[in-house]
């Protein structure tokens, strides 16, 4: 299985690339995210690979970080999205966007996407509620500070739902200590 590639980035034609390596060039399909970010033609490049192997073909999927690499792998778990959704979806969205998306349940941030429906947006919400933060870390990736990191957990074990944890530490001061911020937390979620 094909992980990881680094070559010399050959081509640049949206939604696929063309990595040299050693003398093999490889097509390999990227959402935007990564597209945006990839260095110019001429220079090396890295790209964390998921490789399909189909009756008709063989496709590389490549992204910049794991984080990318692993929610393009929870996406194409889900019954209906492939692998051309899923890249689309993490076109449409950065990682943090959408797991910040599935932790507020908001179906209308993944509606906008193209090709995703209503009924799609709200199975993705569905399937994704518990693996997507599980996997890339979604209260680091809300969270401003490790404090406020602590403090989402700490609301989270107390049984608050992630909508309301986060609503907690929303208006937290930064630099707040995690003790400070969960008597704050606790007396913001009292007033709800």
């Amino acid at each position: 299985m094909i992980g990881r590639l680094s070559g010399i980035l050959l081509e640049k034609n949206p939604p696929q690339v063309l990595v040299d390596c050693n003398g093999v060039g490889y097509e390999v399909d990227v959402p935007m995210s990564t597209f945006y970010n990839l260095p110019h033609t001429g220079e090396k490049v890295t790209l964390f690979i998921h490789y399909v192997v189909r009756e008709d073909a063989h496709l590389l999927f490549g992204f910049g970080t794991h984080n990318d690499r692993a929610v393009f792998r929870q996406l194409i778990k889900i019954t209906g999205i492939g692998a051309r959704m899923a890249l689309s979806i993490l076109s449409g969205m950065t990682v943090a966007e959408l797991a910040q998306a599935v932790t507020l349940q908001e179906a209308g941030r993944l509606v906008k996407v193209p090709g995703i429906g209503k009924k799609t947006a709200e199975r993705l919400l569905l399937e994704l509620k518990g693996k997507l933060g599980a996997d890339i870390g979604v209260v680091g990736a809300v969270a401003r500070d490790d404090a406020q990191a602590d403090v989402l957990n700490a609301l989270l074990a107390l049984g608050y739902s992630d909508k309301e944890a986060l609503v907690a530490i929303k208006n937290m001061p930064a630099g707040t200590s995690v003790s400070d911020g969960i008597k704050l937390a606790l007396k913001a979620l009292s007033k709800a």
